[in-house]
């Protein structure tokens, strides 16, 4: 279901996904945003009550030029599961939500009670530079971001639309993404969580696709060697989008961890 909330007191309208019955499970976005087919989610809903924002910026969201930064987005959140009366909640995070996920962990110990990072973004290792995804036409995204770029799911992701409206508002919609995207990602995807990520306190899954090109796995140790209660899993035959290319396994995954 989506719905609409005013939060923090009007200062925000957000477009919330909602589905699903019991523990709050909530889901942060990657620079992509949410694709509007979101399997997993509806997967997860049947154990959860999964909440899944469109950071403002994203989709019918409003209050962007709120969040300048990840302090501000992570207020933002604070705030949005204020509003919704949710003291704790397990959170998924994946890529930029990933360290979004992350630094909401650092900054209040007590909100969140298991934390999965998806392929996340928030160190930078010179040896293992990450690529900028803002230079990249789509089909060089796909290729980063997909095991298979060649695959159905990847072709869909690249397709350019042949109306010229939708084509128009594909282009609106893409700028209006990554101009938010690039307060925490560019020029590179560090904003200080490492001299934040020793205050996690909640038990923390990695999961990363084993093909992921964008956000290589060689960052799980830099992830699993800053927050203690940490552990990884690498799943085979996906790239960065790990939870759309092998959703069952995803959420086998998680759920284990959620529910162990």
């Amino acid at each position: 279901m989506r719905a609409q909330h005013q939060i923090g007191g009007g200062r925000w309208q957000v477009e919330l996904e909602l589905c699903g019955s019991g523990d709050p499970l909530l889901y942060l976005h990657g620079a992509g945003g949410l694709l509007g087919v979101d399997p997993f989610l509806a997967e997860l809903s049947k154990d959860f009550k999964v909440i899944a924002p469109h950071l403002p910026g994203y989709g019918e969201s409003t209050g962007g030029e709120l969040v300048e930064d990840v302090v501000d987005a992570c207020l933002f959140y604070h705030q949005l599961l204020d509003d919704l009366g949710i003291a704790s909640t397990n959170v998924i995070g994946h890529s930029m939500g990933g360290m979004l996920a992350a630094e909401l962990a650092a900054l209040d110990v007590h909100r969140v009670k298991k934390l999965v990072l998806v392929s996340p973004a928030g160190f930078w290792l010179e040896q293992h530079p990450i690529p900028d995804p803002f230079a990249m036409d789509l089909p060089e995204l796909a290729a980063h971001l997909f095991h298979d770029p060649k695959s159905p799911l990847a072709q869909m992701f690249t397709t350019i639309p042949s109306d010229p409206q939708q084509l128009a508002d594909m282009y609106v919609e893409r700028t209006k993404r990554l101009t938010q995207a690039s307060r925490f990602l560019w020029p590179i995807p560090d904003r200080g969580l490492k001299k934040r990520a020793w205050r996690i306190a909640a038990p923390t899954l990695l999961v990363w696709g084993e093909s992921d090109r964008l956000i290589p796995p060689v960052y799980a140790g830099e992830f699993a060697s800053r927050i203690r209660n940490c552990r990884s899993v690498t799943i085979k035959h996906a790239g960065h989008m790990v939870m759309y290319e092998q959703p069952e396994e995803f959420v086998r995954i998680v759920r284990d961890f959620l529910k162990g």
